[in-house]
């Protein structure tokens, strides 16, 4: 048996919204040199079960404008598997372990959405159940998802005591993954931790000792396109370019894609409120430089600070 935990984020280059870390967790009835082969078969066998692709980079899944429906269907199922099954955004807070105290301004919007937002959930349970057996047909069963989210404020005030953009994203998404190791791994289990590169970044050594408490962390590769580390017998993290090709990457970046756009929709639908005409945003930098003027009336008559609002970078 081997765990292997995947991650990825959404929300890393723009001002407006949060930074959402996804985290998931698979175990795999194979040793850690049969689980990435195990894993790539359960994702083409998923993807020839729905016509299509269930589950994959969130980039490609989801584009601006196109809808949640394919987004949110292979999320919920992924959720399904693990026995969440939320219908509203509080339960789903819930099932992925978002403290929901994260002082958003648009909480009040976030937690009277519902979920799912297209088609009904039984057609989610079902899906579930058919895509259960396929994966326990090539000896993979998802565990876990997790997300992570960080708050403009919340970033802002980590960018305050001294660490920059990079920092954040390695920081939580190293904790995420620690932790979800910590509740999800059995004894002596081997545990694999796939990551997509963090910025430009190219050396995480002192990042994993630290999220990990890991005593001594071997480098094995760090270049370009990968870099590869050894925490200890049966332990190993790496950090690649690309890497949502990999499934359990693949489902964190959905999640979390799909967490931040629900957030950028109760972000529009308060600030709309509040200034009708008000062009809705995705938050990215020129658009958001837009909406920061448009939106400053709005922003200034609500006593809201922009620190709250404005990741500075």
């Amino acid at each position: 048996m081997t765990l292997v935990i995947g991650t990825d984020e959404a929300g890393y280059g723009p001002n407006l919204g949060p930074l959402v870390i996804g985290a998931t967790a698979w175990r795999v009835t194979a040793g850690p040199e049969a689980a990435e082969p195990a894993l790539a078969a359960a994702l083409e066998a998923t993807g020839a079960m729905v016509g299509g692709r269930l589950w994959g980079d969130s980039k490609q899944i989801y584009r601006g404008g196109a809808g949640l429906d394919l987004l949110e269907r292979g999320v919920l199922a992924a959720l399904a598997l693990t026995g969440g099954e939320p219908t509203s955004w509080p339960e789903l807070a819930a099932a992925v372990g978002i403290d929901r105290r994260e002082p958003l301004v648009e909480r009040s919007v976030l937690d009277g959405l519902t979920v799912p937002r297209h088609g009904p959930p039984a057609a989610i349970r079902a899906l579930a159940g058919d895509v259960r057996r396929q994966l326990a047909s090539r000896g993979v069963a998802v565990v876990a998802v997790r997300c992570r989210l960080v708050s403009p404020g919340e970033f802002n005030g980590l960018l305050d005591r001294g660490l920059n953009k990079s920092d954040i994203l390695s920081a939580a998404t190293l904790e995420l993954a620690a932790s979800l190791e910590a509740a999800e791994a059995t004894a002596a289990e081997p545990v694999m931790v796939w990551c997509d590169r963090h910025g430009g970044r190219r050396r995480y050594a002192p990042q994993v000792t630290r999220a990990f408490a890991a005593p001594l962390v071997q480098p094995l590769e760090e270049t370009p396109l990968r870099s590869a580390y050894r925490l200890g017998p049966g332990r190993s993290i790496e950090f690649t370019v690309g890497g949502e090709a990999r499934l359990p990457v693949a489902v964190a970046s959905m999640t979390a894609k799909y967490v931040r756009e629900l957030a950028m929709l109760a972000f529009n639908a308060f600030w709309g409120a509040r200034q009708p005409g008000l062009v809705a945003t995705a938050g990215y930098p020129v658009d958001a430089g837009r909406w920061r003027q448009d939106a400053t009336a709005a922003v200034d008559r609500s006593g809201v600070a922009w620190d709250a609002i404005w990741r500075r970078a």
